[in-house]
């Protein structure tokens, strides 16, 4: 199959910006329908070959901290070009701009009552060995704004996770018959400020402490996180004790995954702000 072209490129990059602008609004929209409408406009591609180049939009949409389909997991092997043409369709609609910030600034309640936590912890993603590749130099981003960073910031979202992580800790000691040890457990950044490097202190069926970061998002479980040099060196001093609790798709059917560790030994760091002293 040849290569898609630069026509091809933007014609799904508009049809898929479309369907985010449903998915953020909450308006319900048919991803088959619009398969079909678009595949009428390519270069006889094939229903896989749409679907690949949809998650290959969604990694490129993540690289610049921009929100993306959550049906359409993230393939991080696309070619640069796919993400020049994002960042000019993306400058030359500045509509997109609200549906960003309806996405970043969301308000959410989570009813706990309704969540199954028998069934709510499930693997990690694997980590991805292309996300070490080193990035082709780039002098100028247009995209400016980081809403993935601004979604993890939002305090709905933050509470909303570490609310459920707050409840599930306690609901596993319980059902452990370690209820003593549940009424230990404390929600450390609600009580205490956010300065402790860790959300939670819950304990473990021995009765050691467990030191539990919460990072939440509306969207699916390969979104990365976004983490303080707090955090990081807490983490490294107390890695044997330290948890990452990942709470995702957050809005609609809440679930979670968990990392033991320093944050270096859970997922690949990649440095984004540096501070020059003189």
């Amino acid at each position: 199959m040849a290569n898609w072209s630069e026509i091809e490129d933007e014609l799904i990059i508009a049809d898929y910006f479309q369907m985010l602008h449903a998915e953020i609004a909450g308006i319900n929209y048919n991803k088959s329908e619009h398969r079909k409408k678009l595949q009428k406009q390519l270069n006889n591609r094939t229903d896989s070959s749409i679907e690949f180049k949809h998650q290959n939009i969604s990694a490129a949409l993540i690289n610049n901290g921009l929100p993306y389909i959550k049906g359409y997991k993230p393939r991080w092997n696309y070619q640069q070009l796919l993400e020049d043409k994002i960042s000019i369709y993306v400058n030359r609609n500045k509509d997109l701009e609200k549906d960003f910030t309806t996405f970043s600034n969301v308000k959410i309640e989570v009813p706990l009552m309704e969540i199954q936590y028998e069934n709510w912890e499930v693997p990690p993603p694997p980590r991805e060995p292309a996300l070490l590749k080193e990035p082709k130099v780039k002098y100028y981003k247009p995209i400016k704004k980081n809403y993935l960073e601004q979604e993890q910031q939002n305090r709905s979202v933050g509470e909303a996770g570490e609310r459920l992580v707050f409840a599930y800790e306690k609901w596993k000691l319980i059902q452990a018959g370690q209820s003593k040890l549940a009424k230990e457990i404390k929600w450390v950044s609600k009580d205490e400020g956010d300065g402790a490097g860790f959300d939670i202190l819950s304990k473990d069926l021995k009765g050691s402490d467990i030191f539990i970061e919460v990072k939440t998002t509306t969207l699916g479980k390969e979104t990365p996180i976004f983490f303080s040099k707090r955090e990081n060196d807490f983490s490294n001093d107390n890695k044997i004790a330290f948890y990452l609790y990942r709470v995702f798709d957050a809005r609609h059917q809440p679930k979670m995954f968990l990392r033991n560790g320093c944050f270096q030994d859970i997922c690949h760091i990649l440095p984004i702000n540096f501070k020059g002293i003189f």
